[in-house]
């Protein structure tokens, strides 16, 4: 029997549960993450069928997620807030962990904001806090970059704190 080890740049079907409502899943990659799962251990038969498809074929791809993360006993989260806080909770640990580096952190951060149209719950979490980072750091205008990284791994690890069980 072959063992699988978990590739930790796979997201869990949590997170991408929760980048589907915000609208921030990669179609493209969706189908290579079920397979990874598959290869985890999980199965559906709405999981093999999503496994198998081109990720080009994002109608497809988002007509099937969601059958495949229920079939997995996966809700989708039910506010965009929740789905904010899953997403965060991921870049926090990526890094930390260093597998994502602290501007494009702010940058996704940027993007979760923007999807969530602003909404101030959103905003409150400490990665959400970062909202308007990316402009100092871009613009050349804030704190040193320095100060910035340090910044955002604060954010991340107060972010881990809130979401601990």
């Amino acid at each position: 029997m072959t063992e699988h080890h978990h590739d930790p740049r796979t997201p869990t079907p949590v997170t991408v549960a929760a980048w589907f409502v915000l609208g921030v899943a990669p179609t493209e990659e969706v189908p290579w993450w079920a397979a990874q799962w598959l290869a985890d251990g999980q199965d559906s038969p709405a999981l093999r069928e999503l496994a198998g498809l081109n990720g080009r074929d994002s109608h497809t791809v988002n007509d099937l997620l969601p059958a495949a993360l229920a079939e997995l006993g996966i809700a989708l989260p039910s506010t965009t807030m929740a789905a904010a806080a899953e997403a965060f909770r991921q870049l926090a640990e990526m890094c930390l962990s260093e597998r994502a580096g602290e501007l494009w952190v702010t940058q996704q951060v940027e993007d979760i904001v923007m999807r969530a149209d602003y909404d101030n719950e959103v905003i409150d979490l400490p990665l959400g806090q970062l909202y308007g980072t990316e402009d100092a750091w871009q613009g050349g205008w804030g704190p040193p970059i320095e100060e910035l990284k340090n910044t955002v791994r604060a954010c991340c690890a107060a972010q881990l704190r809130a979401t601990q069980p």
